[in-house]
């Protein structure tokens, strides 16, 4: 993978709807050391109670942002919640995960991360400097060590925002895990197994993607990653 900085991201994410780079390609503020001392968090992550397929092999955490040019804002903890147009699996319930640690959300590489990627989707998107983003953060664990592990259950899908970014931070003892990115109607753009420290961005309103299975290679297996969503429309409620 050939590394991109910041205005190349952007510029092909405004033409493909997708982009990928790395940590040391991405001068975003997270280096390789800030990624290994944040994934020990990864490892105290709460089982997902909400999988409509009974599975234990997801855990996560979330939390809620804003963000306005530089500016970053904790949003008091909320639940997590999407139509069922976009998550058929899951959608149409209110989900209250554990929230992030405080000591994630406040950690200095975090939300340089964050910020910096919400000035490369206003750049992409041609939006002012100023443009709110409302952003959810999600820490994902996939354990198959009892099975196969889903990356994404509900399959092929949108989030219903703006822009994706996936930050994958590691994988241990396991096979599978490549993500799929397709137009709506299925057309297929890319296809591309995340390694530790690469970033994947999406452009949400017109690309879904997908996530093949995992499987365990050795007893201690697992599939770390950070999403974190943007919308400019507010967060997703009920109406």
């Amino acid at each position: 993978m050939n590394p991109l900085d910041e205005l190349n991201l952007a510029a092909q994410l405004a033409q493909a709807g997708y982009a990928f780079t790395t940590l040391d390609g991405f001068k975003g503020g997270m280096s390789r050391d800030d990624s290994a001392e944040l994934k020990r968090t990864w490892h105290d992550l709460p089982l997902d109670p909400y999988l409509a397929d009974g599975g234990r092999y997801r855990a996560r955490r979330h939390a809620s942002l804003t963000q306005q040019g530089q500016h970053l804002t904790l949003v008091p903890y909320r639940p997590h919640w999407q139509p069922t147009s976009y998550n058929a699996m899951h959608g149409g319930m209110l989900r209250a995960f554990s929230e992030i640690e405080h000591g994630v959300l406040l950690h200095r590489a975090f939300r340089a991360l964050t910020t910096a990627l919400g000035l490369v989707f206003n750049a992409a998107s041609g939006q002012s400097a100023e443009t709110k983003w409302f952003i959810e953060a999600h820490q994902f664990r996939i354990d198959p060590s009892h099975g196969v592990g889903k990356p994404t259950p509900e399959g092929a899908h949108r989030d219903g925002v703006d822009y994706v970014a996936l930050l994958l931070l590691d994988r241990v003892g396991i096979e599978g895990g490549v993500t799929t990115i397709l137009t709506p109607d299925k057309t297929l753009l890319a296809t591309h197994c995340l390694m530790p420290n690469e970033l994947m961005l999406l452009d949400d309103v017109r690309v879904i993607h997908e996530t093949t299975v995992i499987k365990a290679t050795a007893a201690l297996s697992y599939r770390d990653s950070l999403v974190l969503t943007y919308r400019r429309a507010g967060f997703m409620d009920p109406v």
